[in-house]
């Protein structure tokens, strides 16, 4: 997802230009860093105490002028506009959030909101269309059956390191088709420019599985398949890029 956020700022950017980025639900800081870290002035938005107190963590050993581009707000990404005057960034990442949002179209229009003339939006969301696809390569027939007809969906359960039993994070999850996230992008004025699958080949690997001797190559068929037809409309994850007009 990484390699496909690059592509498309450096097709919409010029070359070195500082840009303005908000990452809305950044996590323990994984992208915003690496924004950070090229160059770009990054804001990160977090709700949960934990997944903050880890990024400054992590910021906290980078270099001097690392930490001076990166800033970390409490807050919760339904509320940008308590945070944030309009056309504010010129790229607003939301990866990973609207699968644990009930209704996203009201996130989704503030996100635009604060996005500048000619910005990026770049949205990580379960895949609505594929979710069969999990259950039914696990040999789970009736779950498999079952996710034709939802978008809701339980998440990989991870294994407890001290029981070896699985766990799940106990949280309602949700998927987006990408037909109904296509209109909604075209409403709010940010419409669907670009889009790619994210682990087509490998959402059922364990969550703990060591990375394979060979990861680039992995890496690359993934990349590919990301972007190919039809691989990439059975991706677990799709990545949605509009463009504020």
């Amino acid at each position: 997802m990484a390699r496909q956020l690059d592509e498309q700022i450096a097709g919409r950017f010029p070359v070195g230009r500082r840009l303005r980025i908000l990452d809305v639900g950044m996590g323990q800081g994984t992208q915003s860093l690496r924004l950070a870290r090229a160059g770009h002035q990054v804001t990160g938005l977090e709700q949960d105490t934990t997944m903050i107190a880890a990024a400054r963590q992590a910021l906290a050993g980078e270099p001097e002028g690392i930490r001076e581009r990166m800033r970390v707000i409490e807050g919760d990404g339904r509320e940008t506009g308590a945070h944030f005057l309009p056309g504010s960034f010129d790229v607003v990442l939301c990866h990973g959030v609207l699968m644990y949002v009930e209704e996203p179209d009201p996130l989704l229009a503030g996100l635009a909101r604060v996005l500048a003339p000619g910005g990026l939006l770049s949205l990580l969301v379960r895949n609505g269309d594929a979710l069969a696809m999990r259950p039914g390569l696990s040999g789970d027939w009736a779950g498999a059956l079952a996710a034709f007809d939802t978008t809701a969906y339980l998440p990989h359960p991870r294994t407890d390191a001290t029981e070896g039993t699985p766990i799940r994070l106990g949280l309602d999850v949700r998927a987006d088709r990408l037909s109904t996230l296509t209109a909604t992008l075209a409403g709010i004025g940010a419409p669907l420019h670009s889009w790619y699958g994210v682990r087509v080949f490998t959402d059922t690997a364990a969550d703990d599985a060591p990375i394979p001797a060979d990861a680039e190559t992995l890496l690359a068929a993934e990349e590919r398949a990301g972007r190919t037809d039809p691989y990439r409309g059975m991706a677990a994850l799709l990545h949605l890029c509009g463009v504020r007009g």
